[in-house]
């Protein structure tokens, strides 16, 4: 919900919906709670340095005060005057004790992200607090926002940098600010949103929340009294597109790069083609829309790794029967452990690892060839990532579901990595034959030729954030050509 200021310096522009939900009486109590972790009492006196939970997301949160705006909200909607009082009150002690430039603060008080999540909730204050200390932060805000050595073109933090320019420029009356940002965020979002829909992030999760910040832009140009840019409002339609594709049918993003295993994708529309090929470096297939049953691919070429993407080129992933079958190790944290570092790695991956060679990371992968008909899909990419060429061949059936890999190097050899869903557990095996199966009865076989020499274990997988579980993997035998079969519901499949 927008409100308008009642003060003559200039509008404020409150995006109060865009906060995240909180318990306001634990807010008023002390306490917070971020990211999914346990509350953390704060105490009376608030030590704006500790990070008691050692994590990064968590000191972001405490930083951007956004918990602050939803209690300017909770005042907004309930009356309860001790809803504002807490949250003036807590704006104050953070300005206090966070001078911009002094040794000893935290590192994420004026990190280029948490200033740009801060602002709004400091707009939606000042519509009901007018101080001396405050109207100054809102200045210096806008300074660390409008200058160009901090911005983050292309980027979400960039767009979240934008809508705070906007609105703290329209609160102080500075048009200049608010015609920079609708600037910057129409040219930001041509450059991380191709004609196609595809975010250049390579995480389908954040093409959900661009999307997002996006109509909180769009609002709030609006409501400063400037005009939608066209070409804004277009690349946000065409962002619908990717991320519809990228939705499997049970509603859940697929979680490539960044993205968690239990975001969902709800909400787009489901009008476009049941394959979408996007040249940025994505496939997503399914039989049909609509349907929790429906089988559901996706594979990833084109550029190499940046912003939130992995090492993830020629990889796939396939559901089937209402089942996940093949996923990846996914999104753990953004916390620098070396489990995190090994989820961004090719071997967190459904990829073919060429034996006995270097990966060199960042390099672009090619979509060669693609076939795709109404049941039958089939698709080849290559790329020289471990300094020889490497060749996958792809093809997925519908009807009688079927998934078939062929890998290939010219000279020496490879070995074809493949993860399994935690649900699925090993059923039997024998010499290239594996039969998975799940507790309500259903089962997927696969089969690899060479079968001599085939590895089956287990890895961890993260079917969520900060959260893992173990999942079979199966490590072909070491050939120059691996051909591997994921033949879902059945045990005994058909030659």
């Amino acid at each position: 919900m927008f409100w308008r200021a009642r003060s003559t310096s200039g509008r404020a522009i409150c995006l109060s919906d865009q906060f995240p939900v909180i318990k306001p009486e634990e807010v008023m109590n002390g306490k917070v709670r971020f990211v999914g972790l346990p509350p953390v009492d704060l105490g009376e006196r608030i030590d704006w340095t500790a990070n008691p939970h050692g994590n990064r997301s968590w000191a972001l949160n405490l930083h951007s005060l956004r918990w602050l705006g939803r209690l300017v909200a909770e005042f907004e909607r309930s009356g309860g005057q001790a809803y504002l009082d807490r949250a003036a009150d807590l704006a104050d002690h953070w300005m206090r004790h966070n001078p911009r430039g002094v040794p000893g603060i935290s590192r994420w008080a004026w990190a280029e992200h948490a200033v740009a999540l801060r602002a709004p909730a400091l707009v939606c204050l000042s519509e009901h607090v007018r101080t001396r200390r405050l109207w100054n932060s809102l200045a210096e805000h806008g300074e660390v926002l409008a200058d160009p050595a901090l911005y983050r073109e292309g980027h979400n933090h960039g767009l979240d940098q934008d809508i705070a320019l906007l609105v703290v420029g329209c609160r102080l009356g500075r048009t200049q600010w608010r015609d920079l940002a609708i600037r910057r965020m129409t040219t930001s979002a041509e450059l991380s949103i191709d004609a196609q829909g595809a975010l250049h992030e390579q995480a389908p999760r954040y093409g959900v929340y661009v999307h997002r910040r996006l109509g909180a832009a769009l609002r709030a140009i609006s409501e400063s009294g400037a005009e939608q840019p066209q070409r804004l409002v277009a690349r946000r339609r065409a962002l619908e597109s990717y991320v519809a594709h990228a939705t499997q049918p049970d509603g859940y993003l697929v979680p490539l790069g960044d993205s968690p295993a239990d975001n969902r994708g709800d909400g787009f529309a489901h009008t476009w083609p049941e394959v979408g090929v996007f040249d940025t470096g994505y496939v997503f297939g399914r039989t049909a829309w609509d349907d929790p049953a429906s089988a559901y691919y996706s594979i990833r070429f084109g550029p190499g790794r940046r912003l939130h993407g992995h090492e993830d080129h020629l990889g796939v992933t396939y559901s089937a029967q209402g089942r996940r079958i093949l996923v990846e190790a996914g999104f753990h944290s953004y916390e620098r452990t070396e489990y995190v570092a090994w989820t961004r790695s090719p071997e967190a991956h459904n990829v073919p690892i060429v034996t006995g060679a270097d990966f060199r990371p960042g390099t672009a992968t090619d979509l060669v060839a693609s076939s795709v008909g109404p049941g039958r899909q089939s698709y080849e990419l290559a790329d020289d990532a471990y300094g020889v060429r490497r060749t996958r061949h792809i093809l997925v059936h519908h009807g009688s579901d079927l998934m078939a890999v062929h890998d290939s190097v010219p000279t020496g050899t490879l070995r074809s990595l493949w993860h399994f869903d935690p649900a699925l557990r090993i059923v039997s095996q024998g010499e290239g034959m594996v039969v998975l199966g799940d507790s309500d009865g259903f089962r997927v076989t696969m089969l690899q030729f060479p079968g001599a020499g085939q590895e089956v274990g287990s890895g961890p997988i993260s079917p969520g954030y900060l959260r893992t579980a173990e999942g079979v993997t199966v490590l072909s035998p070491e050939a120059a050509r691996v051909l591997t079969l994921i033949i879902p519901g059945t045990d005994t499949p058909t030659p």
